[in-house]
């Protein structure tokens, strides 16, 4: 019989730790990494890895893949990417615990949040729970290409406890509160690795409802908090997750750091440049410093590119979705609206009218006249697409070097490869037009690498394409600033993110650890161009993106994917609580 299940050979290994790059093999048995070096055995499998980087599997710890999670065992698009763990359940949307009569509201807040198209939803889950603990039993009987860990979610929690009474602005009752923190305690008892709220306006439901979390009061917020100090106590992981406005007559951090030092919990946040938020990053980062000075553990989710919207046709979002030759066709099958676009006729009279914002959102109006008129901010994505586009790229600026008004220069950009054209516009994290005032927060360590919203927002975004963006662009090709470290980059996505949430297992390769890797192609690495798919359940569509580049990808010693290819394998499975590596456990 062969010493080993499989050997990478002659890879350039990046552990994970930060420590410098070094040539030699990996080994691994049982599903385990079992030596690292220069290996003298045979394997049942080996894969040349020489002129490649072998990385640990990349470890993404905020996504939405709540309800895909419960019907698909790809994962996609995030195993395209690397990514062999990802945590769900954030900005405390979710599907547990959920009363039966309550299927349909849980279903509105995910689709209102994150842009998952409802009819997908209610076709793919079959809600076999009612129970947090139910939830994951039932997540843990489908076998995947990765490991899933999620967080238990407050919309679903107060939903579960109010009832019809789960209203904006609804103040529960103290034995309403009680119940809400025996359900997160129970939560995290089961195996959940934290709670997460949400507390923008951004966020609401498809009927435009604040989130639940929105308008929770301190109190609230902190006995939550206190139920996860008893869930840590007793053996669980518990992580505080948070989306937030940060007004700043909130005192967000107040609460957030007492909350983390009265229990010994991290609170983590998602921290960006955004005109919802009244506190500018480097307030944020600042402010969240003095709160860690004094004890707290408060960490600061970073995404690494502007996050913001693919406008399409057959998109969510496009420019002209408020003039009125649109609505008129908004609901027609694609091919019929297709014909419409591509008739001159048609697009001269589109062009010719005004917005109406008469049914737009009122109170997110800035965002959406920037989606219709903001053509300085819109640009052209090419096929060598940069996302880190110059002023000179921009629709507008286009449009002026050819002397064509912007409006029609980007009615012809979504018209092209038969009306397939995609337009990018970031709106949060690009006010400077560049990405520099993320390079310092990439040295930080009370900072992590995150925000891809993996399997949410269908119809604008495909960040799922995080850790594929992070290695071409800041680590091979960045060409407008400083870049980071190959060695940085990976123990940022691997080692950092599992750390965050009690998952000590994963994120590094040496001996003891799980056999979660990569074998990646630095100089083929590529990031595909994005496309439309309509392969969710009931026909929903999502945005995807692949990348070239990726050898393969091993999850628990099993290669899942080859040449980007799904080989049908599917050893990842359900995250239940805080996981150490078996070298640890059987040091004690």
């Amino acid at each position: 019989m062969p010493q080993f299940d499989l050997i990478i050979r002659g890879g350039t290994i990046v552990d994970g730790t930060g420590a410098e790059r070094f040539t030699g093999d990996v080994a691994i048995k049982d599903g385990l990494i079992a030596q690292v070096g220069t290996i003298t055995g045979d394997a049942s499998e080996e894969i040349d890895a020489r002129g490649k980087i072998v990385t640990p599997g990349f470890v993404d710890i905020h996504t939405h893949y709540d309800g895909q999670a419960t019907w698909d065992q790809e994962m996609a698009p995030s195993s395209w990417h690397g990514v062999t763990t990802v945590v769900m359940g954030n900005c405390g949307v979710g599907f547990a615990p959920a009363m039966p009569d309550r299927h349909e509201w849980l279903i509105s807040l995910m689709e209102g949040v994150e842009d998952i198209p409802g009819t997908a939803l209610a076709e793919g889950i079959t809600w076999d729970w009612e129970t947090f603990p139910e939830y994951l039993d039932a997540l843990e009987k489908l076998p995947r290409t990765v490991d899933i860990g999620t967080h238990v979610p407050h919309g679903a929690v107060r939903a579960y406890v109010l009832g019809e009474r789960e209203q904006p602005g609804a103040v529960p009752t103290a034995d309403d509160i009680e119940q809400m923190g025996a359900i997160v305690e129970e939560g995290i008892a089961a195996g959940a690795l934290g709670f997460s709220t949400s507390r923008t306006v951004l966020h609401k439901s498809v009927d435009g409802e604040l989130v639940p979390g929105t308008t929770a009061t301190k109190e609230e917020l902190l006995a939550i908090g206190r139920a996860l100090g008893r869930g840590k106590q007793a053996g669980g992981h518990a992580v505080f997750e948070m989306a937030s406005d940060l007004k700043r007559d909130w005192n967000e951090f107040d609460w957030m750091g007492q909350l983390s030092r009265e229990n010994g919990v991290p609170v983590t946040f998602a921290a960006l440049q955004s005109i919802a938020k009244e506190l500018p990053l480097d307030e944020q980062i600042a402010t969240m410093r003095a709160e860690n000075d004094n004890g707290a553990n408060i960490v600061a989710q970073i995404a690494l590119r502007g996050n913001g919207i693919i406008m399409a046709w057959q998109g969510t979002v496009h420019p002209f979705r408020f003039r009125p030759s649109w609505q008129a066709i908004a609901e027609l099958p694609w091919e019929e609206q297709k014909a419409k676009l591509l008739d001159p006729a048609f697009k001269s009279q589109l062009l010719s009218e005004p917005n109406d914002f008469s049914e737009a959102p009122q109170d997110i109006l800035p965002i959406v006249a920037v989606i219709s008129m903001g053509w300085a901010m819109q640009y052209e994505m090419d096929p060598d697409f940069d996302y880190e586009p110059t002023e000179s790229e921009s629709v507008q600026a286009r449009a002026l070097a050819t002397g064509v008004d912007p409006q029609d220069y980007a009615y012809d950009m979504l018209c092209r490869e038969d009306a397939s054209g995609f337009i990018y516009l970031p709106i949060l994290n690009y006010a400077d037009r560049n990405l520099d005032f993320l390079h310092p927060l990439q040295n930080a360590d009370d900072t992590v690498n995150s925000l891809s919203d993996g399997g949410a927002h269908c119809g604008t975004i495909c960040d799922a394409a995080s850790p594929t963006f992070m290695l071409q662009h800041w680590v091979r090709d960045r060409k407008r600033g400083d870049r980071i470290s190959l060695e940085s980059a990976i123990k940022r996505q691997c080692h950092d993110t599992a750390r965050l949430y009690g998952l000590e297992d994963r994120g590094i390769i040496a001996p003891g650890y799980l056999a979660d890797l990569n074998v990646i192609d630095m100089d083929a690495l590529k990031l595909g161009k994005p496309w439309l798919a309509f392969d969710l359940p009931a026909g929903g569509k999502r945005l995807l993106q692949k990348a070239d580049g990726y050898v393969a990808t091993i999850k628990n010693g099993v290669i899942t994917f080859r040449d980007g290819k799904w080989t049908g394998a599917t050893p990842g499975g359900l995250i239940r609580g805080p996981q150490r590596a078996a070298l640890a456990e059987a040091a004690e």
